[in-house]
């Protein structure tokens, strides 16, 4: 018995080592594929990223490139303790979270039924996605047409909810510049959070749904336990792209407000500084502080998640 016994082991060990090296191997040709986009994407990025770096420790303005001095970190401090800062971010966090989670309702609808329906399906995964093909500038001039007091729809066409008259103003005062700049954002981002989504929707077992199903499980049910448990990886890289996104939002305010009534995000303030005024000290310190954010946001939603990756794809 003992002597059957030990070739079986040698047998699953010997397994197991072939498939520990079959793994590396993959990992190791995975490292070599992507080895020349990681050195392109380097060369690309890092030198103006050691150049905003570089230029935030002085301070320089373009109007005056003879008065250059180094000033450490005086920059950093001069922006982490002024109002405006504080007030940018505030308002690009609102319109990260409230975009963000709205899209990502109708964007769960979208794709639920671009996953379901078989009558003209390809029609209809077009038509949802055609505001995502369109330019954010375009779209948010277009938006701005629709929100205008003298000659947009938007006050004649739903003057009949209680919020909204004729002589609304949705660009005189913040509240107001906020709704529109939000509703111009998750008209053209929604589809791209349902295209991720949808992919994710493909990753669900219809031999899981019908088990449910036929144990008497409810759609709310399925969709509770077994739809969405199995999409979240889909939905955390969702969520995560479209969060990063909106958090350096730019494009809209700058066509609807260019910042006015307190709508300016901290990209457009950034904008401001560099552009408008000329610091290029400050505004690089700007910049890294945004860059600075965005990683810290992005480990955030990582975190918050928990999704093993490896898992997801099967290899856990």
């Amino acid at each position: 018995m003992t002597a059957t016994m030990a070739p079986e082991k040698d047998v699953t060990k010997a397994a197991k080592r072939a498939a520990s090296d079959r793994a590396q191997a993959e990992n190791r040709l995975g490292l070599k594929l992507v080895a020349p986009a990681v050195v392109l994407m380097l060369l690309v990025t890092a030198w103006p990223m050691i150049q905003a770096l570089y230029l935030s420790l002085f301070r320089y303005r373009l109007t005056a490139p003879d008065d250059r001095a180094f000033v450490g970190i005086d920059n950093y401090l001069t922006i982490l303790s002024d109002d405006q800062f504080w007030k940018s971010t505030l308002t690009t966090l609102l319109i990260m979270v409230v975009t963000v989670a709205v899209e990502l309702v109708i964007g769960f609808a979208f794709a639920m039924v671009m996953h379901r329906i078989v009558f003209a399906r390809g029609l209809m995964r077009t038509s949802i996605l055609i505001p995502y093909g369109i330019i954010t500038v375009v779209s948010a001039f277009a938006w701005q047409f629709a929100f205008s007091l003298n000659n947009g729809f938007v006050n004649s066409w739903f003057n009949w909810l209680p919020f909204i008259a004729d002589d609304t103003n949705w660009f005189g005062d913040y509240p107001h510049a906020m709704f529109a700049i939000m509703v111009s954002e998750i008209w053209k981002t929604t589809p791209f959070m349902a295209l991720l989504l949808l992919a994710g929707l493909a990753q669900v077992s219809e031999d899981m749904l019908e088990a449910a199903k036929v144990d008497g499980a409810t759609w709310t049910q399925r969709l509770t336990k077994v739809i969405l448990p199995n999409m979240r990886a889909a939905i955390m890289v969702a969520v995560l792209f479209r969060a990063l996104d909106a958090y350096r939002i730019f494009d809209n305010i700058f066509v609807m407000t260019k910042g006015a009534e307190g709508t300016q995000s901290i990209s457009f303030l950034t904008y401001r500084q560099v552009i408008e005024q000329m610091q290029l000290g400050l505004g690089s310190a700007m910049s890294v502080l945004l860059f600075l954010s965005v990683l810290l946001l992005a480990w955030l939603i990582v975190k918050l998640f928990r999704v093993d990756l490896a898992q997801a794809r099967g290899e856990g």
